[in-house]
């Protein structure tokens, strides 16, 4: 009789071997298989930690962001009138300059020179003053377009920067400006007094510089201030 084949002593011992090994294989895949879990958990968490801190530093990097923009902002104003002070002021007259030098443009800068600001001080109080300063820079900001500029220069001092003026309507528009200062009227201590302003002009063209204009239009408005002193002498 013919045994039939694996059914041998040393087929039955080999196969009995295979399953002690692929039971301990088994047994090792079961026993690693949670520490796997365990590791990509791991991942999984760290992961999400590195996103929220992304997130956070995003969150914290924009707040600075804004605040530093609002601290350039508060540099650039006068927070009085809450125009550009004269920082602010010659930043956008550096920028015109830049831009009419390359685009071949034109503009007009006027400085104004309130006549009358020390005495209402001296006579009413810093408070007085300011009422005034507010008053003239509302005016003023009406009396231009959106495209313009509005600046406080300095204590009682103004510039204003005018896009694409002739320099006859440059005049012009220097003396509207005095004219609408002029009309201002103010009542402190039961008694009626008027500031009025004297202006002085500057054309920005090709070959112009920033502080070279200043100094022209500053210039210019003394001597109006001098020529207005003198009517205002001969006048009464």
């Amino acid at each position: 009789m013919k045994k039939r084949p694996g059914a041998t002593g040393k087929g039955l011992a080999k196969a009995r071997r295979g399953g002690v090994a692929g039971r301990k294989a088994a047994l090792s895949s079961a026993a690693v298989r949670p520490a796997d879990r365990a590791r990509d958990f791991g991942k999984d968490l760290a992961k999400d930690r590195d996103t929220a801190t992304i997130r956070r530093l995003r969150t914290e990097l924009a707040a600075a962001r804004k605040h530093i923009a609002e601290l350039e902002a508060s540099a650039n104003t006068d927070f009085l009138l809450d125009i550009p002070n004269r920082r602010g002021f010659e930043r956008e007259l550096d920028r015109a300059v830049a831009y009419i030098k390359r685009y071949h443009a034109s503009a007009a800068l006027i400085v104004l020179d309130v006549d009358r600001l020390k005495p209402i001080n001296d006579a009413f109080g810093h408070a007085a003053g300011d009422e005034v300063l507010k008053a003239i820079a509302a005016v003023l900001t009406r009396q231009v377009r959106a495209s313009d500029v509005v600046g406080r220069l300095g204590g009682d001092e103004f510039g204003v920067l005018l896009w694409n003026l002739s320099e006859t309507d440059m005049r012009v528009k220097a003396a509207a400006l005095e004219q609408a200062i002029d009309r201002l009227s103010f009542v402190f201590g039961g008694e009626c007094v008027a500031a009025g302003a004297s202006a002085g002009v500057a054309l920005l063209g090709r070959h112009a510089e920033a502080g070279r204009a200043l100094e022209e239009a500053d210039r210019a408005m003394y001597v109006r201030k001098a020529q207005r002193r003198h009517e205002t002498r001969a006048g009464s």
